[in-house]
């Protein structure tokens, strides 16, 4: 978009940017998948799917813009793939443990908090660190996002699920992570972005899950995740180098 003369029109600025357009509504259909799946799945095997999509843009890098993966991307790949089989097969399905209103309130406080965070983000004179702080909120952001998820009730009648404070800290903490996540892109390099917002958004909820919502292993297959969750999510910073533009 930024390529486009600067007399064009907004309607012709739309026009040319169809294709991105598209690639938020499939990133707003995945989004809301991820919020589904989070109300039975553990945290550590959801964020790990959600870090792993790295994989799927290098692979349709090849076809799309005409990228020749070397050795080591198709075989960090392939790890991926693995790591999360091996996360699959070890993860316990159920919902999550019941947590009091506070917890849900403080999720909330969170999600406001980070706008605090976003603004120092941005208004940092150093280009470096403000990338860092900028990625490690929206990492942030997107734990809450999933935390929230974990533990959010659909209530009946549903409409009475708005109501809930983990439905909008979702919406504050989502709103704050997708802006603080597009400015980190601006003034860093993307691979430093990538690398910094999965590693937050996938491992500090993952933890939070298993010590305080009581996302569980199946039985004797601790080890298992551990190496598939550490396998995973190496092989997702390998790859987060195609995210760099040539």
């Amino acid at each position: 978009m930024s390529a486009l003369p600067s007399d064009v029109t907004w309607v012709q600025r739309a026009r040319a940017g169809w294709l991105y357009a598209v690639g938020l509504i499939v990133d707003g259909v995945g989004f809301l998948a991820s919020i589904v799946a989070l109300q039975q799945l553990p945290l550590f095997l959801v964020q790990a799917f959600v870090a792993s999509a790295v994989a799927v843009t290098a692979a349709l890098a090849v076809p799309a813009l005409g990228i020749k993966l070397s050795r080591k991307e198709i075989a960090a790949i392939g790890a991926i793939a693995f790591g999360l089989i091996l996360l699959a097969i070890s993860a316990a399905e159920g919902e999550a443990r019941r947590v009091s209103s506070n917890f849900e309130w403080t999720l909330l406080g969170c999600g406001i908090a980070l706008g605090l965070l976003l603004t120092i983000g941005l208004l940092d004179r150093s280009a470096n660190r403000s990338c860092i702080v900028l990625a490690t909120t929206s990492g942030l952001g997107f734990g809450v996002v999933a935390l929230a998820a974990r533990v959010l009730e659909v209530r009946d009648p549903w409409w009475s699920t708005l109501a809930s404070p983990a439905l909008w800290a979702i919406v504050a903490a989502g709103a704050v992570a997708l802006v603080a996540y597009g400015f980190a892109l601006d003034r860093g390099r993307a691979t430093t972005v990538a690398a910094i917002t999965s590693a937050v958004e996938t491992i500090i909820p993952a933890g939070v899950g298993l010590i305080v919502l009581g996302d569980e292993f199946r039985s004797g297959f601790a080890p298992v995740a551990v190496v598939g969750f550490v396998v995973t999510l190496g092989a997702c910073f390998v790859l987060a180098a195609r995210a760099e533009v040539e």
